[in-house]
């Protein structure tokens, strides 16, 4: 495989990553797994140490070209950006859309990413075990933090830029689990309208620079942009790390907790779509209920195929070890 085709296909695997994590319900973990590059991205972001990156700006200093290439060759900067490039290209595309539909359609939209939640939630329950306490305290701990944190924040949690801080470490920290997902932990905490529609400001400022336009919409709308990038580094560089030891010491409670914040989280899509009701001066209504489930449906049934194609390629992968084998 020739040099350009590797890099169209890693920045092709890092555009799916990042379509799945604009959408609550849908990991980019998953993707990385079901694509091939999940090890090679876990052992690329571990490798993302402090010390690594003072040896890498003194070597640079020091004028040590090949110990720099060779630094950046182990830490898979190459890798990395390329991915980088394509997740951030999705993410942008996907939030765009997304941040126009909340705005002509918030109950329908909601209503489609619970059922992407509910729908993850069963899948992802299947690799659940509560056979011990530990476990079975993980499982209720979970539930209860994800269902008060949605009240909560869907009762007035500010888009401070602490908050947008914090919203960015627990965001890239969901990144790197399959099953979990960034979007989801932002809907819970009520920052994923807010940033989806910061995100979308900050694009628009930007092309308007280039067209010759003032800087002055770049600096205002990027503040809050900006912020969360500095959360998703330190999230990066210290809890995403955290979380992976979690889940390397006991798998099985780790997985019980996050399954069940995800479904604890179901009660953010009902939340935010409540809230969107209240601005519109009405409730839930006959005909907003039905929007919602139908819509819910419909985010059951884009899982229900991501599932079928995961089974598939895994079934297809087992055939052909099990052929190479003979």
């Amino acid at each position: 495989m020739t040099t350009t085709r590797r890099i169209l296909g890693i920045y092709l695997r890092g555009f799916c990553m990042g379509a799945a994590d604009a959408v609550p319900g849908v990991s980019g973990g998953t993707i990385a797994l079901l694509t091939g590059i999940y090890e090679r991205l876990i052992a690329a972001i571990t490798a993302l140490t402090a010390g690594n990156a003072r040896q890498l700006v003194r070597d640079a200093r020091n004028g040590d070209r090949r110990a720099v290439v060779r630094s950046l060759s182990e830490l898979d900067v190459g890798f990395l950006a390329v991915l980088g490039a394509g997740i951030v290209t999705a993410v942008v595309s996907v939030l765009r859309l997304i941040s126009w539909l909340l705005a002509v359609s918030p109950v329908e939209v909601y209503g489609f990413f619970f059922g992407l939640i509910g729908a993850s939630a069963v899948v992802l329950s299947r690799d659940v075990s509560t056979d011990t306490r530990g476990e079975r305290a993980a499982v209720v701990g979970g539930f209860v933090l994800a269902f008060v944190a949605s009240g909560y924040a869907a009762a007035g949690l500010s888009t401070s830029l602490p908050v947008l801080f914090f919203a960015g470490v627990i965001a890239v920290s969901a990144m790197v689990l399959p099953g979990m997902s960034g979007s989801l932990l932002l809907l819970v905490i009520g920052q994923y309208e807010y940033m989806s529609t910061a995100l979308s400001g900050f694009t628009d400022a930007l092309v308007a620079v280039l067209q010759g336009g003032g800087v002055g919409p770049v600096y205002q709308t990027g503040i809050p942009v900006v912020t969360f990038l500095l959360g998703a580094v330190v999230g990066l560089l210290s809890v995403a790390h955290a979380v992976r030891a979690a889940f390397s010491r006991n798998r099985e409670v780790t997985v019980a907790f996050l399954v069940s914040l995800v479904f604890g989280a179901l009660r953010a899509p009902v939340e935010q779509a409540s809230v969107e009701l209240a601005a519109m001066g009405t409730n839930w209504t006959r005909y907003w209920i039905r929007s919602f489930v139908l819509f819910a449906i419909a985010g059951i049934a884009v899982v229900v195929v991501l599932e079928w194609v995961s089974t598939r390629e895994a079934q297809f992968e087992s055939v052909t070890d099990r052929q190479a084998e003979r």
